[in-house]
């Protein structure tokens, strides 16, 4: 009915009256479309989001909110507007029955619905207040959508005066208003829900608060941002992370699924394992089992099915990544409404009778376009960057949970380092690809959208550039193949590089005492310039793949409109079709590049799936291989039946036929040699071993002391309470027994101290005593002991078998199992167990064993003889060791107050990086690379986006020829020139490529240069101040970043500036009025910047920071997991390592969001610049020519693009040239004197005589210390062969290294054949006397370049000096003779033969001057009097140095000094000072020589 009242029929009212809305100065839409179109929409969309939705939120409940204001008023806005709707139905009813004209049926029906509509969003409204939801997107969506339809009858109401009904009017004002209020309420946020997260929290992340507004533009993140600008953000600022971020939430869904796919494989194998026919019960044990495993060999072919980590990751973030897939959706439908809409725009100022509302209309509609684009993009970037976070938290989550509970064999199979990567590597892996996987169906989505259009646009002419396109594939994936392998060759290199760095930095003393540094330097270079040659190939690749990457879209445009233009004389090029066509070009460029990043990204991302996979599903330990509910009233405390254990299901069994019975409250000793299973039977107790047959119980909760005490990194009171409640008294009692008291008050910050990894800064028997005390302390019923009296002195371990262990110990009434080395505990013990081979020979207490005369009892006697033996020497040795011990101890006290001030020493690191970064250093860089290059490579650069700017203008210029007879007359020659422009751009491109790449390189290797040549040049010092992981981090993270980092970067940054700044130009020259806003949209970037800049950057920092403690965490439990399961403090140790996942990602979540702040604002700006160009375009439409402003949109359109780019990368680039700074830091620190002098004064042979004249000698350590050697003066005699005696800290070294001049004299001479030597370069003195050091040092590399990295000898020399060394038959016993490899430290050899080696060094370089200190320490008794005699027999006309502590060696001398504190006491030969009866008489004597 009311269709015939709508004057025309339904199908045709849009196309109704196009007079009326479109070809008019003054739209309008009729009035039947008014009423029923405009009135309808909000309506469907809000009936048909709302099922969805309310079963959304029935699923998703977040608490209760209780009513408030604002909640009222919307309830009564909706009220409201609902009678409104009813009193205009009534109206139409009253208007019929009264009224002499009969009201459309329309006017019933429309507020019908619409006053329907109007109570569902009442009760939407509620029962989103009812579910928590402070915000509500659906709803503001609808009242937007409701004001915008009511804006359009709104106008025309305006514009219709006349014709007035004064009752609809008010009632359609009262709608308009009270649509404006509740659009308006909103967007506010209502309070947080009863008892939220939000409201216990003391920073919660405002984001759950936040209004929908705000989440979609990430308004919320701007609190922290303005912080972050005005100081630098610290830990304290970062927010809470959201309740469904957490560790707590996220794991346990990946876990629970993954255990699902678990038992799905279980259950199938179950089914086709035991098909086959049952076993009759009738058979032995052993025929059962071979029968089973016939089977399983039966049934082998079938390949077992791997439970699907892949499906098991998909089930748990799937839904949430689901919704990243429809925003792509519709972004990508978005980005091709820009080219439409130029099409348009084109095409109305080319027809100059189009009324102008339609070019604003196009204006507005492109720059709402673009927005909702930008928002919605951010949007899905923000969804998959969560999403790859929470990721990553679930597989840290995951591979940590697993690794407490993984058996031992399965355990072997991975390293340590390899689970580490995991966590690390692969979970990084997983979280890179989510953000682009997506990329695998939008990218064909989107070239296939182009395609389309572009076929509207210019026909089949199209084939020919996708014919382009496609031959660029394969190109770019042959790149990318060939830069892997350089990759990896390159990775090789590195890693020798960074050995060898390691070695020379460990071993620099010797480098520098037999002036080796360049040797070693000259190999480095080697490495490195292997390195950089690889480097070299790949940045001609690099080259290769910039030239294509930039040209592919010019080539491709370049071959369509060729094609398009010959195919036919009357195709005519206008701007419509070329710059539609180039901006659809351009979009086209994107996914192309990205498919080939996102496959491989993929395959890395498949490899460390399957390596997830293969850690989560090995075995576990068996969880009830012990059972500790055994029967209570059972008098024993530890039962073992009939037991046999192993290691691992395949391996033999370790432990055999073991029956045990142990009563409660007994000490029990377990005895035996070593590898006999005493240990591997604690292990079987704590169910850390597999159990084959038989049965274990244990009654009560266990302690265990493991055999290598595990230490946390947490102050020594946590390492003794474990996690158990504090209790003082009960605390003190166990220090005290554990004899920690001492150690206490030794160390800095008493209990308080921190322990380093490993426990480093205790010796191995404090380490022995914490391990002990925290068993003590945590007060359980069975103590299983393994061996923790070997590492103490035996007084020590006296006290603590009695205070601990023994009858009167604290552990008197508790189950005690000991396994023992030490003979003198076992007469106390209840039973003894006597271990052999895995089995328990004798089982008994002292005195039965003993009586029965077996293999125990022969055992005891032999070594108690043995012991009354040797009784005499043995008992001061215990003294000693005590006494070693605690000086061992006050030096590491002393080294811990020294080092207490430089607690702060590794933030030396991060200090470089906060703040800008100086002018300076991109200076320095620029110098790296050469000036000269510098500028070619900018030329280059502006020829490239000059011609490419120029060629575009070209193509402007020919849309606006004119056509005369169809046709174009001059097509061929602005053909031939665009060709000719893009050729030279292509040249100019791959130009400036290449000169960057060879820029980067030549800086890479100056740097690396200078800084190697910087830190060799250091004095000792310097080492011994600089920790070694700081150098080879600047070796290793800081060159890196400058060879493959720094280069791109730049050229990305320089590559979107010259964009963003042509584009300026364009759309300036096109449509100058848009000079007005550039600047201060140019200023509002660069303010929004320098905001980002500064917050990002601390971000990422603190971000870094905290990632390390997840692994040192991580390693510090897989050293400790059989402590941590006996004590069953699992749940703690999962609990802290979420909790260190949860800082870090605390960090990272602001950062993610930071970025998308970012690009939101940076992409409004852009969009108002294109919305900007396009109204000038259109107000100035009578001046412009269609391809001037085609010209200027297609360039706008990028803009967006091209400015968030610029935005990263320039705070990339200030970010990575921090790696520069770093660099150059070693280069004003202090150095040693020259080297060489260049005219060298020093006759051919010196030393010839080797007199040694020291005269007034002194020297310090540092300025601030007292000398360490005070006025020696003493002549020594060529050949004169010399000891050096004194007590520890005497100056015995210090002398010698002030005779190498390692520490410059601070007063006095030393003089060798009369020249002064500090006036020597240091090279010509270190080269000419030989020292043999205390420690010695091989590096890895041959045997001969160990002995002459010059190769200054001949192989002839060099077997004398070997056979001189007693090393011949040794090396000519080798395979591959002097060539045989060392390995990194030497540690492919003994320490004597070490000790050797460095003897042979010296025979070769045969100097007139010879140094030994302490050469001899290492190495045994007889080999010690070989070298003597070899000394002797060798250096006989040579003069000799000993410093000895076996004073033997030296009875034989010519002369002996003794120093003491630095100065001579005596100076004779041996035989007069044992007469005068001083110090060294003293020595003597003590050591049994007179």
């Amino acid at each position: 009915m009311f269709l015939k009242k709508c004057k025309a029929p339904f199908v045709l009212f849009f196309l109704q009256d196009w007079n009326r809305t479109w070809y008019t100065n003054n739209p309008d839409f009729t009035q039947c479309f008014q009423n029923t179109v405009l009135v309808w929409l909000p309506c469907l969309y809000l009936w048909m989001c709302a099922p969805i939705y309310l079963i959304y939120l029935r699923s998703h409940d977040h608490g209760y909110i209780c009513m408030s204001h604002l909640n009222k008023a919307k309830t009564a806005v909706g009220l409201l507007l609902w009678i409104i709707c009813w009193s205009d139905v009534f109206y139409s009813f009253w208007e019929r029955s009264h009224g002499s004209s009969v009201p459309s049926p329309v006017h019933l029906v429309s507020p019908t619905f619409l006053g329907l509509t109007m109570l569902l969003a009442t009760l939407v409204i509620q029962y989103e207040r009812m579910k928590g939801v402070q915000s509500s997107g659906v709803m503001l969506i609808f009242w937007l959508l409701a004001l915008l339809c009511a804006t359009v009858t709104f106008r025309s109401k305006i514009l219709q005066l006349s014709s007035v009904c004064a009752w609809r009017y008010t009632t359609f004002y009262t709608y308009y208003a009270l649509l404006l209020v509740a659009l308006f309420l909103s967007c506010l946020t209502d309070q947080p829900p009863l008892f939220s997260q939000a409201v216990k929290d003391l920073n919660p992340c405002p984001e759950p608060g936040a209004s929908f507004l705000s989440k979609i533009s990430f308004w919320w993140i701007s609190r922290m941002m303005v912080m972050g600008y005005k100081r630098p953000l610290e830990e304290k600022d970062l927010w809470s992370l959201n309740p469904e971020d957490c560790s707590q939430r996220v794991v346990p869904q990946l876990v629970c699924r993954w255990n699902t796919e678990c038992q799905k494989v279980k259950r199938t194998e179950r089914k086709m394992l035991y098909s086959p026919k049952r076993v009759p019960q009738s058979e032995s044990k052993e025929g059962q089992a071979v029968e089973e495993t016939e089977i399983l060999l039966v049934k082998s072919p079938h390949k077992a099915k791997e439970p699907s980590l892949f499906w098991a990751l998909c089930l748990t973030f799937g839904p949430y990544f689901f919704i990243s897939c429809l925003y792509k959706i519709i972004q990508d439908i978005l980005m091709f409404v820009g080219p439409e809409i130029l099409r348009l725009l084109i095409r109305f100022i080319n027809d100059s009778s189009a009324p102008s509302w339609q070019g604003f209309f196009y204006t507005a509609l492109l720059f709402i376009s673009t927005c909702v684009q930008s928002l919605i993009l951010q949007r899905y970037f923000h969804v998959c960057f969560v999403s790859g976070m929470r990721l990553r938290t679930a597989i840290i989550g995951a591979v940590y949970r697993k690794a407490l509970v993984i058996s031992s064999a399965a355990r072997r199979t991975s390293t340590v380092g390899e689970i580490v990567n995991l966590m690390s590597v692969d979970a990084q892996r997983f979280m890179d690809l989510i953000t682009y996987i997506n990329m695998i169906w939008s990218a064909p989505l989107q070239v296939v959208l182009a395609l389309y259009f572009l076929w509207q646009n210019l026909g089949p002419s199209v084939l020919a550039g996708v014919a382009v396109m496609v031959l660029m594939v394969p190109v770019n994936a042959v790149i990318a193949m060939k830069t892997k392998t350089y990759q990896v060759a390159q990775m090789k290199s590195k890693d020798n590089r960074i050995k060898l760095m390691n070695e020379m930095l460990n071993g620099i003393k010797v480098l520098k005492l037999y002036a080796w540094e360049l040797a070693f330097k000259d190999k480095v270079s080697e490495i490195r310039e292997s390195e950089l040659r690889v480097l070299k190939k790949a940045a001609y690749l690099a080259a290769v793949s910039t030239f294509t990457w930039v040209c592919a879209p010019f080539l491709v445009a370049l071959s369509t409109f060729t094609v398009y233009v010959l195919i036919d004389e009357h195709n005519v090029l206008d701007a419509q079709k070329a710059f539609v066509s180039l901006a659809l070009f351009n979009i086209l460029r994107f996914p192309l590049n990205m498919l080939p990043m996102v496959i491989s990204s993929m395959v890395q991302a498949s490899v460390s799936l399957k390596r997830l996979r293969v850690f989560l599903s090995h075995e576990e330990l068996q969880e009830d291989s012990v059972e500790h509910k055994a029967v209570a009233s059972s008098p024993y405390s530890i039962s073992i039946v009939d037991g046999v254990f192993s290691w691992s299901r395949t391996e033999s069994p370790t432990l055999k036929k073991l029956n045990v019975s142990i009563p409660e409250g007994s000490l029990v000793a377990i005895v035996g040699h070593v590898g006999s299973g005493k240990s591997s039977l604690l292990s079987a107790l704590l169910g850390e071993m597999d159990k084959l047959e038989g049965s274990v119980a244990v009654k009560g909760l266990v302690a265990y002391v493991p055999q290598q005490a595990w230490i946390q990194n947490s102050t020594l009171k946590d390492n003794i309470m474990f996690g158990q409640e504090r209790r003082e008294a009960w605390y003190q009692h166990v220090v005290e027994a554990c004899a920690l008291q001492p150690d206490l008050e030794i160390l800095p910050a008493g209990d308080e101290t921190e322990i380093g990894e490993k426990g480093v800064n205790l010796s191995g028997g404090q380490k022995q005593r914490v391990s002990l005390a925290r068993a003590v302390y945590c007060d359980r019923a069975v103590y299983l002991l393994d061996d923790p009296l070997s590492a103490v002195d035996a007084h020590v371990g006296k006290h603590i078998f009695d205070q601990v262990i023994g009858k009167h110990g604290l552990l008197k009434d508790k189950t005690r199992v000991l396994v023992t080395h030490g003979l003198s505990y076992l007469p106390q013990a209840d039973l003894i167990l006597v271990m052999v081979e895995g089995e328990i020979t004798e089982m008994g207490s002292y005195q039965q064993l003993m009586d029965t005369e077996g293999a125990f009892a022969e055992f005891l006697r032999t070594y108690t003889a043995r012991l009354k033996h040797t009784g005499k020497k043995h008992t001061p040795n215990v003294s000693s060791v005590s006494k070693l011990s605690q000086t061992g101890k006050e030096n590491m006290v002393l080294n811990k107050r020294a080092k207490n001030p430089e607690v702060g020493k590794l933030t030396e690191a991060d200090k470089a990086s906060t703040g800008k970064v100086k002018l300076s250093v991109f200076w320095a860089y620029l110098k790296a690379i050469g000036v000269l290059l510098s500028c070619i490579s900018l030329l280059l650069f502006l020829t490239h986006h000059l011609v490419s700017l120029y060629s575009n203008y070209w193509l402007s210029l020919w849309t606006d020829d004119p056509v005369v007879n169809g046709t174009q007359p001059y097509r061929q020659m602005r053909l031939g020139v665009y060709g000719a422009l893009g050729l030279s751009q292509g040249v100019a491109i791959f130009g400036y490529s290449i000169a960057m790449s060879i820029g980067g390189i030549l800086a890479s290797r100056s740097l690396h240069q200078s800084m190697l040549y910087d830190v060799l040049r250091s004095p000792m010092s310097f080492f011994e101040r600089t920790p070694s992981g700081n150098l080879v981090n600047r070796f290793a993270k800081e060159i890196d970043t400058i060879d493959s980092v720094i280069p791109s970067i730049i050229k990305m940054f320089m590559g979107s500036m010259f964009n963003v700044l042509g584009a300026c130009v364009v759309i300036l020259i096109a449509t100058p009025l848009v000079a007005i806003i550039i600047p201060f949209l140019g200023l509002l970037y660069f303010f929004v910047q320098r905001f980002y800049v500064a917050s990002s950057r601390q971000l990422k920092r603190l971000e870094s920071v905290s990632r390390s403690p997840i692994y040192t965490h991580f390693n510090e439990t897989l050293l400790g997991t059989s402590v941590i399961r006996a004590f069953g403090e699992q749940q703690r140790f999962i609990r802290e390592s979420d909790l260190r996942v949860d800082n870090n990602q605390k960090a990272y979540y602001p950062s993610i969001v930071a970025n998308r702040w970012l690009a939101v604002r940076l992409e409004f700006v852009g969009n108002i610049i294109v919305s900007f160009a396009a109204l000038f375009a259109v107000i100035a439409r009578e001046r412009l020519s269609p391809g001037i402003m085609g010209l200027a949109i297609s360039y706008a359109l990028q803009l967006t693009a091209s400015l968030t780019w610029l935005v990263r990368m320039s705070s990339d680039v200030e970010t990575n040239i921090v790696a520069v700074e770093r660099v150059k830091e070693y280069r004003d620190t202090e150095k040693e004197a020259e080297w060489k002098h260049k005219p060298s004064s020093l006759p051919a042979g010196w030393p010839t005589e080797g007199c040694i004249d020291i005269r007034g000698f002194s020297l310090r350590y540092r300025h601030d210390l007292d000398p360490a050697i005070r006025n020696i003066t003493i002549r020594i005699n060529g050949g004169e062969k010399v000891g050096i005696v004194g007590r520890t800290g005497a100056g015995k070294s210090s002398l010698t290294l002030g005779l190498f001049r390692i520490i410059e004299a601070a007063e006095g001479h030393i003089l060798i054949d009369g020249v002064d030597i500090a006036q020597l370069g240091l090279h010509d003195l270190r080269s000419r006397i030989t020292i043999i050091p205390q420690d010695p040092v091989l590096f890895s590399g041959s045997l001969r370049m160990n002995l002459d990295p010059f190769d200054s000898y001949s192989d002839e020399d060099i077997w004398r000096a070997l056979e001189y060394s007693h090393l011949k038959n040794f090396v000519s016993a080798l395979p591959n003779k002097l060539s045989h490899e060392c390995s990194e430290g030497g540690e492919n050899l003994s320490v004597g033969q070490r000790q050797l080696l460095c003897l042979a060094r010296a025979l070769l370089r045969k100097t007139k001057v010879l140094v030994l200190d302490e050469a001899t320490a290492a190495v045994d008794m007889e080999t010690d009097n070989l070298i003597q005699s070899t000394i002797r027999s060798q250096f006989e006309d040579c003069t000799v140095l000993t410093i000895a502590h076996r004073l033997n060696t030296i009875m034989d001398y010519t002369r002996v000094l003794v120093l003491d504190k630095g100065e001579t006491t005596e100076f004779d030969s041996p035989s007069n000072l044992i007469a005068q009866r001083g110090a060294f008489y003293k020595m003597v004597k003590d050591a049994g020589l007179v």
